[in-house]
């Protein structure tokens, strides 16, 4: 097995070991576990970063071109701003306990997809605006995940009382958490497609062709302007867009990954093999 693939199920087992710390420790109300989830977490994300960067120094092709490495690129993202958020703040410490499970999930789901050799982008489709358009979606994806995150613990908190919950931010203090997270989500993710319209018009001459992974980002998109027009003018709180998170959050993961992998292409006319 090549060393990066090793690398790479390192941190998946590194990120299900984080995982299920913060499973149990929400179960069993173990502050402890909560630390040793982060930690493992922080394990893990640099096997992750390694076996990302080894088979870029490799190959030479940007790392984030198949379904696999797109997924790996996502995760990677995620993780880092789940990881920069706690390490600065350490205000919310059961986090993980749903950003570490979807990372876990999402990387195993990778793994399973990965090739020998990298996926090599056509010269007709290489582009500037594809490396804006890629850390555009990843870095939104990360942020709408901790939002989500945020969105469950808003409804953990409102419901319990004592022990583990009783240090969690008051629920108005992680309803504009979440708020914060989804605001730079939305950003990103319309950077995502902005980008990806200029990379569209350069390459085929046009900037928008409906394909269903642009209809589903776009609808993501909007999903997200939804909450943020709820909450500025509608003035919505607490556990309704608490759930709205939630939601929304598989709305972006099918954009992101499903509709690809359902019609075995990144685009429809970008046809990528994977």
């Amino acid at each position: 097995m090549k060393p990066e693939f090793i690398l790479f199920w390192i941190a998946v087992g590194l990120y299900g070991v984080s995982a299920f710390s913060y499973i149990f420790g929400l179960i069993s109300k173990h502050e402890k576990l909560f630390g040793f989830g982060l930690y493992s977490a922080l394990a893990g994300f640099v096997p992750h970063t390694a076996s990302i960067a080894r088979r870029w120094m490799e190959t030479g092709i940007s790392p984030f071109i198949s379904i696999s490495e797109s997924i790996t690129f996502g995760i990677f993202m995620a993780v880092l701003i789940f990881l920069v958020f706690e390490f600065t703040t350490k205000k919310v410490r059961p986090l993980g306990v749903l950003v570490m499970p979807i990372a876990f999930v999402l990387m195993g789901w990778a793994g399973t997809l990965i090739k020998g050799a990298a996926t090599r982008l056509a010269p007709a489709l290489q582009s500037g605006w594809i490396w804006v358009h890629i850390i555009g979606a990843a870095t939104g994806f990360g942020a709408v995940l901790v939002a989500a995150g945020m969105g469950l613990m808003y409804l953990l908190k409102e419901k319990n009382s004592g022990g583990i919950y009783e240090k969690l931010p008051e629920p108005q203090a992680i309803d504009n958490l979440a708020y914060r997270f989804v605001a730079g989500g939305f950003i990103m993710y319309g950077l995502m497609i902005v980008s990806g319209a200029f990379w569209s018009n350069q390459v085929k001459g046009n900037y928008w062709n409906w394909d269903p992974v642009e209809v589903w980002s776009l609808i993501s998109w909007l999903t997200y302007g939804i909450y943020l027009h709820l909450r500025i003018t509608m003035g919505w709180r607490g556990r309704r867009l608490a759930w709205y998170a939630l939601i929304a959050l598989a709305a972006m993961i099918i954009s992101y990954w499903g509709i690809p992998f359902s019609v075995e292409t990144f685009h429809k006319g970008f046809r990528i093999e994977h």
